[in-house]
């Protein structure tokens, strides 16, 4: 039997074997500030970060503030935060008169704003047939790119899109698996795709569906765990994009809720194995359609990955996880914008446009990631035209979002046997904590020197100072010139460099040459 047809038959035994066992635990709403989540991600190599007295009796790290830092305003570029250009939304592959599909999502790349990209296929988009992929156009564009322009790639593949008239899911799964027809009515607009059709959803729980997802995931994983074009996961859930829902259908199509909560546990499951070093992004739904949305959600922020919205003004439960979700969780934030015409721009009664509301609310949930997205209109004219009608909103977004890391104090000590200490007082300029670990390496170009330690996880945070501390070997100066300090973000294990967001000179490496500028 071929590789992959085995593996196929143990997933479709497995997946009928996984629905046996009894409801697992329904999550009830609550509070998210100093709720336990667990301990939140490893630290390897934790520095002593305190305390540090320097006065009699406890005069262990006596010592002087040697150099200091001031807060640097360019745009960063590093894995866990930024501004996303969205290539390919609910429709696929952007399509714009007088542009070819590569030149579209080329200038969608070139973006200045933008750090990130973002594409949502549906299932049939990357896949034809069992046991291999077969990528549409768009997707190919788009990696390319992401290794030219060196801007991650975030995704989600869709397996249910109301936004189009033919179904998201591949023939070979509809040829296997039943689809049924929702209870109610999606009232709107006849003219559009999403009020022309019954919303069909299939058999989550069919063996065949739940084969075929794990194959497809393992498929995707293969190519792309822990690459370099990669930056997050969206979550596939229940429903609607994939989003937890299929509002406004009341109801779902599961025999009972412990099915469907086994079944979204297992799908969530099989997505969190085969993405082992790539963060997934959660939607923080709530359970509308009663599929287990609580749990998946627990259940992704204690395996250490992140949290996603598909709008800011909403359900007050979403915005509790978002704005008080543990240090180390990132959260991304989509919202669609107003092209920039005046038909489609809203204002308030203080003159304020809804896209400098949403961004601002953007701000108060302290987000990672938020979405240049023009809704289904996707074209880099219309953030362009915004964005010069009103550039403070963004332009200010840039400088402020995520986390923007920086040793705002360097202390200098002696230990007791006469080695030089080295203090750092972190700081976060950001408006989102870490979303890991944040290692700190100091060294030497020749290699004389190289101490490397990490912070606990979510440190440095948007208010307080995180001292950590380093100890040089024997006869090496501190002020010599030659000693560096970098920063790194560990997520799932894999290390990202961070460049400290600083006034000062970096090193082109994004590391800081660590020397005296603080007299006496």
């Amino acid at each position: 039997m071929k590789r992959r047809e085995f593996i196929r038959a143990g997933l479709f035994a497995g997946a009928a074997v996984g629905l046996s066992s009894s409801l697992i635990s329904w999550v009830p709403s609550h509070n998210w500030e100093k709720y336990d989540f667990g301990s939140g991600p490893k630290v390897n190599d934790r520095l002593y970060q305190g305390p540090f007295p320097q006065y009699a009796p406890e005069d262990f790290f006596g010592g002087s503030v040697v150099q200091y830092t001031t807060p640097g305003k360019q745009l960063l570029n590093c894995f866990g935060m930024g501004l996303t250009s969205y290539i390919a939304g609910d429709l696929g592959a952007p399509d714009i008169s007088g542009k070819s599909l590569e030149q579209a999502i080329d200038e969608l790349f070139r973006f200045p704003l933008a750090t990130k990209v973002y594409i949502r296929p549906n299932w049939r988009h990357i896949q034809k047939k069992p046991g291999r992929l077969d990528f549409d156009e768009y997707w190919n564009i788009t990696m390319d790119k992401a290794a030219k322009y060196g801007k991650r790639v975030g995704f989600r593949v869709m397996l249910n899109n109301p936004d189009i008239v033919d179904e998201a899911l591949p023939d070979f799964v509809l040829e296997k698996v039943q689809m049924h027809r929702l209870e109610g009515e999606w009232k709107g607009d006849p003219s559009l795709p999403r009020f022309q059709h019954d919303h069909l959803q299939p058999d989550y729980d069919n063996p065949y569906f739940l084969g075929w997802f794990e194959e497809m995931q393992q498929m995707l994983a293969e190519k792309y765990n822990g690459s370099d074009l990669i930056e997050y996961m969206d979550t596939t859930m229940y429903g609607f994009w994939g989003e937890g829902h299929t509002w406004p259908y009341e109801g779902n199509l599961f025999r009972s809720y412990d099915v469907a909560e086994k079944t979204l546990l297992k799908m969530y499951g099989i997505q969190n194995r085969c993405w082992s070093k790539v963060p997934l992004l959660t939607n923080t739904q709530p359970d509308f359609s009663r599929v287990g949305n609580s749990e998946v959600i627990d259940r992704s922020v204690r395996d250490n990955n992140w949290l996603r919205t598909d709008t800011i003004f909403i359900e007050n439960e979403q915005i509790e996880a978002l704005s008080n979700r543990p240090a180390w969780c990132a959260a991304a934030v989509e919202c669609g914008l107003s092209d920039g015409h005046e038909e489609t721009m809203r204002f308030d009664n203080a003159g304020i446009p809804l896209n400098e509301a949403i961004i601002s609310h953007v701000k108060d949930v302290g987000a990672n990631y938020f979405s240049l997205w023009n809704w289904h209109n996707i074209n880099v004219d219309n953030l362009y035209r915004y964005y010069e009608k009103h550039p403070e909103g963004l332009d200010d977004l840039v400088s402020c979002i995520g986390f923007r890391v920086r040793p705002s104090w360097i202390w200098h000590s002696e230990s007791r046997d006469g080695n030089d200490i080295l203090i750092f007082g972190m700081v976060n300029d950001g408006i989102a904590c870490l979303p890991g670990v944040l290692r700190l390496t100091l060294f030497t170009d020749d290699g004389d020197v190289n101490i490397s330690g990490c912070l606990d996880a979510g440190y440095p945070k948007t208010r307080g100072v995180r001292q950590a501390m380093m100890k040089l070997p024997a006869g090496i100066d501190w002020d010599s010139g030659r000693l560096k300090l970098k920063a790194e973000l560990e997520v799932k294990g894999v290390r990202y460099p961070i460049p400290f967001a600083i006034a000062q000179k970096l090193n082109p490496d994004g590391s800081l040459t660590i020397k005296r500028n603080m007299t006496d």
